[in-house]
């Protein structure tokens, strides 16, 4: 078992900064001397840039475990959710120029279950599970570490905003999320034993430094959604996307897992996504979708907004990789380095 379960692991390290706005926050936070951004810094910040998300991801994560030296006051700052609403603003009103026009539920998480015709599919998945190499794998598994590390909590957020069946569907899967009752079994857990046979450090937010710029939008649109009672629909569109895309995506990494001869605990992960995620497609569209919109049906549009915005985010990384590992070349800003693995 990682080093994760039953132990309280201290809040990662301030990452280093990525521009200005970044580094103003991190300053304020290290009490530091310094000008936190303002409306103006944010309203010019390159809206997917990294220097923008790298503010916005160290100030969400002041809700979820803190940084190690951060007091946990600073949570509720006014300061700094100043900052942070600034920049909110700048990221969602990028999304809402570039997610296509709305369309139905049902055909906006159709489009994302198209499969191409054969093995050739220009996905990252696809490109894993025909030829990717172990250290492809072992640097995906590193960057989606900002997500999986924290799997289900940001979800977990939109309950309180949910009644009947919604609500009731909603716990059912996130009871599954979280391993059932067994904390062996949390899907955050079973990450880091994928982790553990990739060779990589399990500690939560290790790798955000190495993390490329592309991720972090993807990361911080979950947080954005679940911290706003006004965006419930779309944390439900983002859930459903996540729920629905996962299935088939999960086995195409078990089958590039077992041919790199990843590990069992690497395979297990995806192995149980593939079961697990299967169900849960069909209860967050009858149940969570289904019970929101028969109570608010004019959430439909933002639900929607939900599924597309992650469906564009998640386009825009995967671009990012295959154009870099097709290519040869590492997508990680810093070398990931060795650390010895007990299946080789």
């Amino acid at each position: 078992m990682t080093a994760i379960t039953g132990v309280r692991q201290a809040g990662p390290v301030l990452p280093l900064p990525r521009g200005p706005l970044s580094a103003g926050v991190i300053s304020a936070l290290r009490g530091e001397r310094g000008v936190l951004p303002d409306d103006a810094d944010a309203a010019r910040a390159e809206p997917y840039g990294g220097d923008l998300h790298l503010a916005l991801y160290v100030l969400y994560e002041l809700h979820y475990r803190g940084f190690e030296g951060v007091g946990d006051h600073h949570e509720w700052n006014p300061d700094l959710l100043r900052v942070r609403g600034a920049l909110e603003d700048r990221f969602l009103t990028a999304l809402r120029a570039d997610v296509p026009a709305a369309c139905g539920v049902d055909e906006a998480l159709g489009e994302l279950l198209i499969e191409p015709v054969g093995d050739t599919g220009d996905s990252v998945s696809h490109h894993l599970s025909g030829r990717g190499e172990l250290w492809q794998l072992r640097e995906y598994a590193a960057l989606r570490s900002l997500y999986h590390l924290k799997e289900a909590d940001p979800h977990a957020w939109v309950i309180p905003r949910l009644w009947g069946r919604a609500k009731a569907a909603m716990v059912a899967i996130e009871f599954d999320e979280f391993g059932a009752g067994r904390s062996e079994d949390m899907h955050a857990q079973l990450f880091a034993d994928l982790m553990t046979d990739l060779g990589l450090e399990t500690s939560y937010g290790r790798y955000l430094d190495a993390a490329p710029d592309e991720v972090l939008p993807t990361v911080n649109l979950m947080s954005l959604l679940g911290l706003h009672r006004s965006l419930r629909g779309a944390l439900v569109g983002h859930f459903a996307a996540v729920e629905v895309t996962s299935s088939p995506g999960s086995r195409r990494m078990a089958q590039a897992l077992r041919r790199t001869e990843a590990g069992p605990a690497a395979v297990r992960f995806y192995e149980e996504h593939v079961e697990a995620d299967a169900v849960h497609e069909q209860v967050v569209r009858r149940e969570v979708i289904g019970g929101l919109l028969q109570d608010e049906p004019e959430l439909e549009g933002d639900v929607v907004f939900g599924v597309r915005a992650t469906d564009l985010l998640e386009t825009r990384l995967g671009t990012f990789l295959l154009s870099a590992w097709r290519e040869g070349r590492s997508v990680l800003r810093e070398p990931l380095g060795h650390i010895a693995d007990p299946h080789r």
